[in-house]
This record gives C-alpha cells, sequence and structure tokens, in this order.
C-alpha cells in the first residue's frame, strides 16, 4: 500500500474515503492479458494502484507496472476514467474505497516478468476466453466492457 494511503489510513482508520489510481492492461503477442494473483486478496486483478503525492495518473501507471510486473511501457494508451459504485471494495482487513481508476493499455512492452513489491502470488496470461474463475470485480468490468 502505498505511503499515502497509509497515513491517511491512520487518521480515518477503516471508513471509505476516495482513492485514486491507474491500472494498467497488458497484452502479450497472443493477445492473452496479463493478471496478477493478489496476496492481499487472493484474488486475480490487473496491475495497478494508488496515487502518490505529486504524481501523475499516468506516472502511477508507469511506477505500479514496474513494481507490480518489472514490465516497463513504451508508451501508455489511456482507456477510460473509472468511479462510482461498483468500484467500491472493501480489503479483507475491513479497509473500505470508493476507486476513482484510471485505466490504461501499456503498448511496447518489455522487461522481464517479476513479482517485485509483495503483492503478487503470482503472474499470469489469461486469454479473454478463458479468464481466472477467482477474478476481482474491478478487474472483471474492465476487461468485459473494453476487452471482450
Amino acid at each position: 500500500m502505498a505511503n499515502y494511503t497509509k497515513e491517511i489510513r491512520k487518521l480515518i482508520g477503516t471508513r471509505p474515503f476516495i482513492l485514486v489510481g491507474s491500472t494498467i492492461v497488458v497484452m502479450n503477442d497472443n493477445k492473452e492479458i496479463l493478471f496478477q494473483h493478489r496476496s492481499d486478496t487472493e484474488e486475480w486483478g490487473l496491475p495497478g494502484g494508488a496515487m502518490e503525492i505529486g504524481e501523475s495518473l499516468e506516472q502511477t501507471a508507469e511506477r505500479e507496472l514496474y513494481e507490480e510486473t518489472g514490465l516497463k511501457a513504451r508508451s501508455l494508451r489511456f482507456i477510460d476514467i473509472l468511479s462510482g459504485k461498483d468500484f467500491y471494495f472493501k480489503y479483507p482487513n475491513g479497509d473500505e474505497v470508493y476507486n476513482v481508476i484510471t485505466v490504461y493499455l501499456a503498448e511496447g512492452i518489455s522487461g522481464e516478468l517479476a513479482i517485485n513489491d509483495g503483492e503478487s502470488l503470482e503472474l499470469r496470461y489469461y486469454s479473454v476466453s478463458k479468464l481466472p474463475s477467482k477474478m476481482d470485480v474491478r478487474a472483471k468490468l474492465i476487461i468485459e466492457n473494453y476487452f471482450l
């Protein structure tokens, strides 16, 4: 979890707050999408995370992509900004957030796939016709609305 988010949590406890961040969709040459098996929820989700103070949304996407996957993108193509009740999330520890998510498609991927931050149990590419069964609701909405 980002330092800024940790600082806010110390002040408000588990109460809901608006969390702004970026999600990155990475596709390989076979048009499979990269998912991370998250250690906090044990669900499959898309790489991404919360914005830090002073970052742009694109900088957040670049940092999170590298931290969570070891990959870098030559460019990030803006897909959409998502928010509202469908993007409410309650973590297993009780923390509640209403996400404002900027979705990017990573283009020109380089680097070696690696878990760098302890937030993932596994990284794996999935075909859109055979998505993981225990998938994060937010990731499912993104895939269904933009990549099916």
